[in-house]
């Protein structure tokens, strides 16, 4: 073997050594991204750019730099092997905190993974077989390991239509279920509140009719499938399922297998703005609920789900709107001064349930549907305890042997659950204990992201005592609004405590706080998320 050819060899096996470690780690992103094409090079883009680390944005273009030397046929050839070593050692440590093996969401080496790699792989040697023949080899090793992330969208691009074929299979078979089956059916849609709504309507209507609910946030096409299939019976009568979507055409898509008879939107808000660029597209995609069914409850509470309840009246639809501010609606629930939620039907009160932690407007759409699909008043009224928060969503625990209370409000991302959070800390902060919030911010916030984290900083500053600030997506914001709300009048906060990951918040509190103290985990991003 001659010299060339041995540095030749050396090159491929440090180049491939680099791209397989830089693939594990997007490979990651783009399955915690549910495999969206375009969503890997947009992280790529938050982990490489100044906003998240100068070191990472310096390393990124220094390594860049380095490797275009390859593309120069006087650099010699014992270099040629340095810098693709160089460029090894950059993707296996950069970006600084996106790890290998990952800390809350490890790769997933599931059926699909393993047909994403085959591709990804292809679409590599396919790229060293072309640079091979154009003589460009050495500059394609070096830079394809930072260019990782192109490489896995276009492995998502070529698997896209063979994914949806196998998916077919499993939705025909969930479609032909639920023709045999016929339950009733409720869909469910809104920017948030879609799992407590759905848990509150199955827990209303489960002394009455066999139901099944769609299971944690099992809101898409695959994981509807995947409910039917495995939980839908022959004695089920009602099918509550959860309707999320990420783009145009999603929800309408399920409805055609899994047509309501009921529809409800529970909210509307600025959740998945950067997916979507304004409320008024997300409205108009979670609409699609309605396309296919006469019956609709709809939460008027949000002015623009208020404006589309009269339109859909005008398609001659049946609406029955809900509120916890509105006393003229058909469903509504409001707070008294005993501590309870009271839910009024038609302006006549038939029921209550502590206050707690309870979302008024989520109950009112539930007590809406259950009326809807047949469950017999009384029975919603006896159920009205059996409410509670599902997991992770503002659920109170003792926590420790400290007895630090713990607000787990981990799965909430949106600015009206934020501010519901801060409501029932504030709640207990009112009887003598000190608050504590431990929070990222909220993110898919879109150009709302910065302000609506500012915003819920400051108001964290009039309720709490010490805020924990997690990670660096939403740091700035969060910081500023803090600092500013800190030096209001109305102010509690006196300290506010940087760290880079959900474990080392947890540690802080457990180190730090007692049973005098109450502390509120307000959503939890995986560290896929810079």
């Amino acid at each position: 073997m001659s010299t060339g050819d041995y540095v030749l060899a050396v090159a491929i096996v440090l180049g491939t050594g680099a791209s397989v470690v830089s693939a594990i780690k997007w490979l990651r992103v783009a399955q915690r991204e549910h495999y969206i094409v375009g969503y890997t090079t947009r992280f790529a883009i938050r982990w490489w750019s100044y906003k998240t680390a100068r070191i990472n944005s310096i390393v990124f273009v220094l390594a860049y730099l380095l490797a275009g030397f390859e593309s120069r046929n006087d650099l010699p050839l014992s270099l040629k092997d340095l810098v693709v070593g160089v460029v090894l050692v950059v993707v296996a440590v950069f970006p600084l905190g996106l790890s290998l093996r990952g800390r809350t969401s490890k790769l997933a080496v599931t059926a699909r993974m393993k047909r994403l790699m085959v591709a990804l792989a292809a679409v590599y040697l396919l790229g060293v077989g072309v640079s091979l023949a154009l003589e460009f080899e050495y500059l394609y090793l070096a830079l394809v390991p930072l260019l990782m992330p192109v490489l896995v969208e276009v492995a998502l691009w070529i698997t896209r239509p063979i994914e949806a074929r196998g998916l077919s299979r499993f939705v025909s078979k969930a479609e032909a279920k639920l023709k045999r089956t016929q339950p009733k059916i409720v869909a469910i849609s809104g920017s948030f509140g879609k799992t407590t709504t759905k848990n509150y309507i199955a827990t209303l209507a489960r002394s009455s009719m066999s139901v099944v609910a769609s299971p944690a946030s099992y809101n898409n096409r695959a994981g509807l499938a995947r409910t039917i299939n495995e939980h839908l019976e022959d004695s089920v009568e009602l099918f509550v399922a959860e309707m999320g979507t990420f783009s145009h055409g999603e929800i309408a898509s399920l409805c055609t297998w899994i047509p309501p008879d009921v529809a409800v939107m529970c909210a509307l808000g600025p959740v998945h703005l950067e997916r979507f660029g304004s409320e008024d597209q997300i409205l108009k995609a979670e609409l699609e609920v309605t396309d296919a069914c006469d019956v609709v409850i709809v939460n008027v509470d949000y002015p623009k789900l208020a404006l589309a309840a009269n339109d859909l009246e005008q398609a001659g639809k049946k609406v029955y709107r809900v509120s916890e501010k509105d006393f003229s609606a058909f469903v509504s629930v409001k707070s008294d001064d005993e501590g309870k939620l009271v839910v009024y039907l038609e302006q006549r009160r038939i029921g209550a349930v502590d206050e707690g932690d309870i979302s008024p407007g989520n109950l009112a759409c539930a007590v809406a549907a259950a009326l809807a699909v047949g469950v017999p008043e009384s029975a919603v009224a006896d159920s009205l305890s059996e409410i509670k928060a599902p997991p992770n969503r503002l659920n109170a625990v003792v926590a420790g042997e400290q007895g630090v209370e713990v607000l787990d409000d981990t799965y909430n991302s949106n600015p009206a659950g934020a501010r519901r959070a801060l409501a029932a800390l504030k709640r207990r902060v009112d009887t003598g204990k000190r608050g504590v919030v431990v929070t990222p911010g909220m993110i898919e916030l879109g150009h709302k992201q910065f302000i609506e984290n500012y915003r819920f900083a400051r108001a964290i500053a009039e309720v709490a005592s010490i805020l924990i600030i997690v990670g660096r997506t939403n740091q700035e914001a969060l910081r500023r609004g803090a600092k500013e709300g800190a030096s209001g009048p109305d102010a509690t906060l006196t300290q506010i405590v940087e760290v880079r990951t959900r474990e080392a918040a947890v540690a802080w509190v457990r180190e730090h706080l007692s049973d005098r103290d109450v502390v509120l985990y307000e959503n939890d991003l995986p560290d896929h998320f810079p």
